[in-house]
């Protein structure tokens, strides 16, 4: 079992009535436990909440009047992994489940028809299994820079192909695109993860569907996907933004916070156990 403490400070100008939903708490599943959590809404707004059944994504929505507004999410989640055998192999169209089947088809930020081409040329050689979806995310990483500022929110896989930059997103886009375009089912999970360097942000990371399960992959390598606190999980970052506005605002505020305590435990137990090798 691990255990994270998470935190997001959100705050904005609204400059006209607004309707705001949010992304932020993390999700209901069965691989992590919320321990405690505390959602703060400023005073004066009625805040409707509502859970995904198919994905465990949970949403806020309300209606913020002229003025300033701030959210903050807190929560202790404690989470357990499971070993990835190296021989997962890719699973027959046939035998795909029914609600896994929609992960194979392109999607707004995953275009996995127009490249289709690139990733039989560059993948169709390597045998089927979590090898080659391990390929993909190793030529992701290191053909693509981890640049930010290099995208924006209309930016897709194929930009990014392009272009050869973006973040953590687009990496993960990229590689649930080639993976689709090899009919092996894939999709985007975000949440909250300490990173080694700051700022602590939302991160993004993509999954394939292998041997009958959902295993992670992080072509940024930024942090162990292990570590990924869940708050959504979708097709595309289309489905899990953290916030979805219909209005006028200026965001003045944006802190993510990860609980430091848990990343030094856990370097310093890894840092003992490579003690007792030597």
């Amino acid at each position: 079992m691990q255990r994270s403490t998470v935190e997001t400070i959100l705050e904005y100008e609204v400059l006209g009535p607004t309707h705001f939903c949010f992304n932020i708490e993390a999700a209901q599943r069965p691989e992590q436990t919320i321990l405690r959590e505390r959602l703060s809404v400023s005073s004066g707004v009625l805040v409707h909440r509502f859970t995904d059944p198919s994905n465990g994504n949970r949403f806020i929505r309300f209606d913020a009047p002229t003025g300033p507004l701030m959210v903050n999410y807190q929560a202790d989640v404690e989470f357990h992994t499971t070993l990835v055998p190296d021989d997962l192999p890719e699973v027959p169209l046939v035998e795909v489940p029914d609600d896994v089947l929609h992960y194979l088809s392109p999607s707004r930020y995953c275009e996995s028809d127009q490249l289709q081409r690139v990733a039989h040329l560059q993948f169709g050689a390597i045998p089927p299994g979590i090898g080659r979806v391990r390929a993909i995310t190793d030529w992701i990483h290191d053909s693509v820079t981890y640049l930010p500022g290099s995208t924006t929110s209309y930016s897709s896989a194929q930009d990014v192909f392009v272009q050869r930059a973006g973040v953590c997103r687009d990496f993960a886009h990229l590689g649930i695109t080639f993976c689709r375009a090899l009919n092996i089912p894939a999709r985007l999970a975000v949440g909250y993860v300490w990173f080694d360097e700051p700022p602590q942000d939302f991160h993004a990371i993509f999954e394939a569907w292998l041997g009958g399960r959902w295993v992670q992959f992080d072509p940024t390598g930024m942090a162990p996907v292990e570590q990924l606190v869940r708050i959504g999980t979708g097709r595309d970052a289309k489905d899990v933004a953290f916030s979805t506005i219909f209005g006028a605002v200026n965001m003045t505020r944006k802190e993510v916070r990860v609980d430091e305590s848990l990343h030094s435990l856990q370097q310093q137990i890894q840092a003992e156990l490579v003690a007792e090798d030597a």
